[in-house]
């Protein structure tokens, strides 16, 4: 059961977003990815309030680096399809189980990003969630 609505053209959009910002980060790494995306659309919290489809949630300014790059605008494939389906429909993984954002430092993970506790690392990637102060939905909605 879907958690959040999705087109075919959705699931495409949100499929090259995976591939694009962590594909090298094997498929664990892409699903991550793609729980912070659902997050954003299913919390209505901090920078995403008003945030309710992937498109909004994809193209959101700032949002994704991903979007600036060419790659990102590659057809998506059915192996990232697979996994976005899996992502859309509910299928949540620590460290993003909660997670709003994540970015790939330099070195070291920051202990707050965006004023968020950092959760943990996933190979390149830190993951953040916000607290039960600044966005309860995040640990309600689902």
């Amino acid at each position: 059961m879907a958690v959040v609505r999705a087109s075919s053209a959705d699931i495409d959009l949100l499929a090259r977003l995976l591939r694009a910002e962590a594909e090298g980060e094997g498929q664990l790494g892409m699903l991550l990815v793609g729980n912070v995306a659902i997050n954003r659309i299913r919390a209505n919290c901090s920078d995403f309030i008003g945030i309710r489809t992937i498109p909004q949630m994809v193209y959101q300014p700032h949002a994704f680096e991903a979007v600036i790059h060419g790659y990102f605008y590659q057809r998506a494939r059915e192996s990232e399809r697979r996994l976005a389906r899996r992502v859309i429909n509910g299928e949540r993984h620590w460290p993003a189980k909660y997670s709003l954002w994540y970015f790939r430092p330099q070195g070291d993970c920051p202990p707050t990003w965006y004023d968020q506790p950092f959760v943990a690392r996933y190979k390149l990637h830190c993951f953040y969630e916000p607290t039960a102060e600044t966005c309860e939905n995040i640990y309600t909605t689902f």
